[in-house]
């Protein structure tokens, strides 16, 4: 049956999310559409393109600032600080993994939620992107006098400059390209500084040429507006469009042999003792299976989910490290990555922490984990499902984010949504008696030759001898630039400046969409709510949709409380939870509440 250009692949109800949820094709352009449906007013719409990088300089980063920067409709600067002057948009950002990226937006103002998508379309499949924001966004030779030396600068090239001074962030970085040296999970999509002056601007624009398509584009809606709309809206959109073959499904990394060691260094102050990391890291199947997903990410909370977890217990308790390192259950990749270790080691502890990691999984599967550990952290993975706590993030987005995880790889972006299966054949089995997570830590953890083991170590002289390098690579542009070339270069850097310093022409600004009075909610939403009595206290109830999950806020009055001592109630309230009590340590303390609340 085709509706408005788009054809209907599959329909179900998923009571997890509250949701009947829609699957389809565009007819004309194979670009797929995933329509959530509920009565949730904070409407959320994202598009996400499948962008592998070809090479660590950084073209998926730099594009995904680059299409935000005017486009044919819109062609005003900055669309995102214009539009948040007549906006009232709950979420309006971009995002850059390491295969996809992201545009999402969210409003609960229906008039406001097409605006938003309308400048977001826009910007997606017609932006500017002249060689000058190429310049801007991405890198540029910076030049005020021909006698001064020549400069780098740009916006992602500074940032990624940032990040890659950062233990935390090289550590990422490290593990997964230790792990995935042979597809796109091996360069840095977000762009490596020494690599991203290579990019040119010819190659810049094909990679928008033959990834920014509606063929390989993943379009969602979520929240309460009207479902037909959102065909007939991107059907208009996507009718000048024919479809055509993008080669962008991110091949799968063939497995190892046996363990990989790599020693790395990252940039460090003076004071090098001990602020080595060393994590044990692992290859896991494909994240596709549901099933699966859900079971590894069970296990990720039961070996280090809390401060009373098995194998996060051993290695802190250890005295070898200060905290806990590595990425822990990664599940964003289309291959799954578990990875574990410590920072803050002596290199000479290497080793012992290695054979601790180890030696905690072969106990773990031969003794057997504690049921009442498994129950806990079942309980709280349970939880998360059912509650889906985001925070400042629309929930709607959440929901879109855990869609892709699947649905990205050519898998279906059901899955993720509906837990309810997965989760009770798991409950199952552990009725049963079966040994699920010791069989998993097997499998994948103990058997499992796809492994690396990553020492990083401090270099205080890293941070100087990349800038040197920096600085002879400049040095050497420009001794081969003759004088013109040096006045030209001067010029283009005046050019630019002038540019982005030039404001929007009022023509420009008058495209972006704008709320008028009338588009505004005349009423409040009330939040559905009684007053009960019970043994003299006020109780306030609201009738909610809540997953099942029972909600209890106890309020108590601190008025007698000393001043002096208020800013310690913080603390007072996490030692009440992590200090343990009379009765039970802080192990039992923590898998109790783990299992009941």
């Amino acid at each position: 049956m085709e509706i408005y250009g788009f054809e209907l692949i599959k329909e179900q109800e998923i009571p997890e999310i509250n949701s009947k949820v829609k699957l389809f094709r565009h007819m004309k352009t194979g670009a797929e559409l995933l329509s959530v449906e509920n009565d949730d007013e904070n409407k959320v719409f994202g598009i996400t393109l499948r962008t592998p990088p070809p090479d660590s300089t950084g073209l998926p980063h730099i594009m995904e600032h680059s299409v935000l920067c005017g486009s044919s409709k819109y062609p005003v600067k900055e669309p995102f600080v214009e539009l948040m002057k007549g906006s009232q948009a709950t979420f309006l950002n971009a995002f850059t993994y390491p295969d996809k990226t992201c545009y999402p937006v969210a409003s609960q103002n229906l008039q406001d939620f097409y605006n938003l998508i309308d400048v977001y379309v826009d910007a997606v499949f017609h932006p500017l992107i002249p060689a000058e924001t190429l310049q801007q966004e991405g890198w540029h030779y910076e030049l005020d006098d021909p006698e001064q030396p020549v400069a780098y600068k740009g916006v992602v090239f500074n940032e990624m400059k940032g990040a890659y001074s950062s233990p935390e962030s090289v550590l990422y970085r490290e593990i997964q390209h230790s792990l995935f040296p042979d597809n796109a999970y091996g360069v840095d999509s977000g762009g490596d500084p020494r690599k991203i002056p290579d990019l040119k601007y010819e190659q810049f624009k094909r990679f928008h040429e033959k990834y920014y398509h509606p063929s390989n584009a993943f379009i969602y809606f979520y929240g309460d507006d009207d479902p037909d709309r959102r065909l007939e809206l991107m059907d208009e959109y996507l009718q000048p469009y024919s479809r055509i073959e993008v080669e962008s499904a991110i091949a799968l990394q063939p497995s190892f042999g046996g363990p990989l060691r790599l020693q790395l260094p990252y940039a460090a102050g003076e004071d090098e003792e001990k602020k080595t990391y060393l994590t044990v890291n692992w290859m896991l199947g494909e994240t596709c299976d549901p099933y699966e997903t859900l079971a590894l990410s069970i296990l990720n909370h039961i070996l280090i989910g809390t401060p009373a977890s098995p194998l996060r217990k051993a290695l802190i308790d250890s005295g070898l490290g200060e905290d806990i390192a590595g990425m822990g259950m990664e599940l964003d990749l289309r291959q799954a990555v578990f990875s574990t270790g410590l920072k803050g080691i002596a290199t000479e502890d290497a080793g012992k922490v290695e054979d601790l990691v180890r030696k905690t999984l072969e106990d773990l599967v031969v003794n057997g984990i504690d049921p009442e550990m498994i129950a806990a952290s079942m309980n709280t993975v349970e939880f998360r499902l059912r509650e889906r706590n985001t925070g400042s993030f629309p929930r709607g987005l959440a929901l879109m984010l855990a869609s892709l995880m699947t649905w990205l790889h050519g898998g279906d972006p059901f899955t993720p949504l509906a837990f309810e299966g997965p989760l009770q054949t798991i409950k199952s089995q552990l009725a049963s008696g079966d040994r699920v997570f010791e069989g998993l830590m097997d499998r994948f953890l103990l058997r499992n030759p796809h492994q690396t083991i990553l020492l990083l170590e401090p270099d205080p002289e890293l941070e100087q001898r990349m800038e040197e390098e920096e600085k002879q690579r400049l040095q050497k542009v420009q001794s081969e630039l003759s004088r013109e070339e040096l006045l030209e270069l001067v010029e283009i850097t005046r050019k630019l400046r002038e540019r982005q310093e030039r404001p929007d022409s009022p023509e420009a600004l008058s495209t972006i969409p704008s709320l008028e009075l009338s588009d505004l909610e005349k009423e409040v939403r009330k939040i559905p709510l009684e007053i009960l009595e019970h043994g003299g206290d006020k109780i306030l109830y609201h009738d909610l949709f809540t997953n099942g999950i029972v909600y209890l806020d106890l309020g108590f009055n601190l008025r007698r409380l000393p001043q002096e001592m208020l800013p310690y109630i913080s603390l007072f309230g996490r030692a009440l939870l992590e200090m343990g009590t009379e009765t039970e340590d802080f192990v039992r303390l923590a898998i109790r509440i783990g299992q009941k609340t």
